[in-house]
């Protein structure tokens, strides 16, 4: 049977707050520089729950899971990928036990980020291994009692159709955003209009789609707006990070604190954003920030450039897509160029 609890709680409510990130708040709590978050969903359990609880304490209506790194690629580079059905189906767990003890009706959702391997020719990944790799994450997360699957911080068209064809057909929805870092693009050349184009082309579309990590909320609002006025039948994400880390004091510190979430969630609703929360640099007091302008129901019109730029700094402005840019693309999927990075967005 379907579980429609995530697509119900869409259409009965105005606005969505998302949590913050989940790598910002375990390296807080003690986690090692290069160690694998996911294995604590088995090691350090508490932990997780600890995280999770924050932010549904804070007003988050959504908690995505700890997962980003949980397919069998990434797991790989900590000898550990043969664990990806145990440490999925322990993160929904903890996730599961926190939202179900909440007053308050929380969605759960697993997170599933990029594989972090290249495309043929210059890697080893194919369109066929990217699906087989996002499903089996997919499979324990859904299995485990996920209510939607979050595809979060895809780069490329061709990771985009991979997980998004692993994503398809199941009893539970999926979304997906993409991090528009590079020039108002994401670092393999995609825009915002491009993405919404995708996504009116699709058969089967994802219950939202939109914008996450990035270089700061400026840009996440410029993208969510633009997702938004090109496909506005859509659900847009705006989950931003906090802007680019300084090194001080032996620690990263991040520009945005929560007080610029105030300014960010009025602007990101305000573009049309119906899902709202914050990336990498965030904490508890980011989302308190995020859920008080939310219950406010601040209105007004899409913000523009100068809007933007003015209440949360500086954002890139991206060129129009292409004509035909993604017909091309879908045609070249599995034979020719790169087009996933190496990163780690997680927060």
């Amino acid at each position: 049977m379907s579980n429609n609890r995530f697509r119900d709680r869409l259409t009965s409510h105005r606005c969505l707050v998302a949590d913050g990130a989940m790598g910002t708040a375990l390296f807080d709590l003690g986690l090692e520089p290069g160690g694998c978050p996911e294995m604590l969903n088995v090691d350090q359990p508490d932990l997780i729950e600890k995280v999770h609880r924050g932010y549904v304490e804070a007003g988050a209506d959504i908690v995505l899971t700890n997962t980003f790194g949980g397919n069998q690629s990434r797991l790989e580079l900590h000898k550990a990928g043969h664990r990806v059905d145990e440490l999925n189906r322990a993160a929904v767990d903890l996730a599961r036990r926190v939202a179900d003890r909440s007053e308050r009706d929380v969605i759960v959702a697993g997170s599933v980020g990029p594989t972090g391997d290249l495309y043929v020719p210059i890697g080893p990944l194919d369109h066929d291994t990217a699906v087989a790799i996002f499903a089996e994450q997919m499979d324990a997360l859904e299995q485990a009692g996920a209510d939607v699957i979050w595809i979060e911080t895809i780069s490329s068209f061709e990771e985009l159709d991979a997980a998004c064809a692993a994503a398809q057909g199941r009893g539970i929805p999926f979304t997906t955003t993409l991090s528009f870092d590079t020039n108002g693009h994401t670092m393999m050349g995609v825009s915002p209009d491009q993405f919404a184009e995708w996504w009116a082309g699709l058969e089967q579309t994802p219950a939202a789609i939109g914008a996450n990590c990035g270089v700061g909320p400026a840009d996440v609002v410029q993208a969510a707006a633009r997702i938004h006025q090109a496909a506005p039948d859509v659900p847009v994400i705006a989950k931003g990070n906090c802007g680019i880390p300084l090194y001080k004091d032996e620690a990263l510190t991040y520009p945005s604190g929560p007080e610029s979430m105030v300014d960010y969630a009025e602007l990101a609703e305000r573009a049309g954003a119906t899902i709202i929360g914050s990336c990498c640099g965030s904490g508890f007091d980011h989302v308190a920030a995020i859920r008080r302008t939310v219950d406010a129901e601040v209105s007004g019109p899409i913000p523009d450039i100068d809007e933007i730029r003015n209440r949360l700094g500086d954002v890139a402005i991206p060129t129009p897509p292409e004509s035909g840019q993604r017909r091309h693309r879908r045609s070249r999927r599995r034979n020719e160029t790169p087009m996933t990075p190496i990163t780690d967005h997680r927060g």
